[in-house]
């Protein structure tokens, strides 16, 4: 399965004083060609946060600026930023730059189940904010009702995609099953 390339290693700053220290700047321009041809541009002083994917999915998915999704967050990042790229788009992108970037295609499927459902969280805005917001002091399973509800979600998404090709085509259809429009 062609998967497409990244330009280079990705050069970044940390951007700090705001006190979360959660953002990176692209020092030079980094990019991802997709297997068709399409290349997905980065360019220098773009603002990065590492990834799309819902807080409370962290511990089954991964965090901001860890494994071999990295490259892939980058250009997820500012692809989502770019009005003239629809989301799918962009988290369909995604899929096949975790593949290039190493991953497998199970990781890369949990991953692109983690983007569309921060896309779908997005769409309810206040509703799930607190998904998003940086967790304050808290127990070992102390969750919301909204997070134990997106988790649940996550868990069947995940569990069908284990019997799901790895075709993005086929990623997408079954992720779009759980998520109402």
């Amino acid at each position: 399965m062609e998967v497409g390339t990244f330009s280079s290693d990705p050069q970044t700053e940390w951007i700090t004083g705001d006190g979360r220290d959660t953002q990176m700047r692209l020092l030079a321009p980094f990019s991802y060609t997709d297997p068709a041809g399409g290349e997905w541009l980065a360019p220098a002083g773009s603002v990065i946060d590492g990834a799309s994917i819902p807080r409370t999915l962290w511990s089954a998915v991964g965090s901001p600026y860890t494994g071999r999704y990295r490259r892939a967050s980058i250009v997820h990042d500012v692809a989502c930023c770019d009005l003239r790229v629809a989301r799918s788009e962009a988290d369909a992108m995604f899929y096949q730059a975790c593949l290039a970037g190493g991953c497998t295609p199970a990781e890369a499927k949990l991953l692109y189940a983690g983007v569309r459902v921060g896309a779908w969280l997005d769409q309810y805005g206040p509703l799930f904010a607190d998904l998003q917001a940086a967790p304050g002091p808290r127990l070992p399973g102390d969750h919301s009702a909204q997070e134990l509800a997106v988790r649940a979600r996550f868990t069947l998404i995940a569990a069908d995609l284990q019997e799901t090709g790895d075709s993005v085509a086929e990623v997408q259809a079954t992720v779009d099953r759980h998520l109402p429009p």
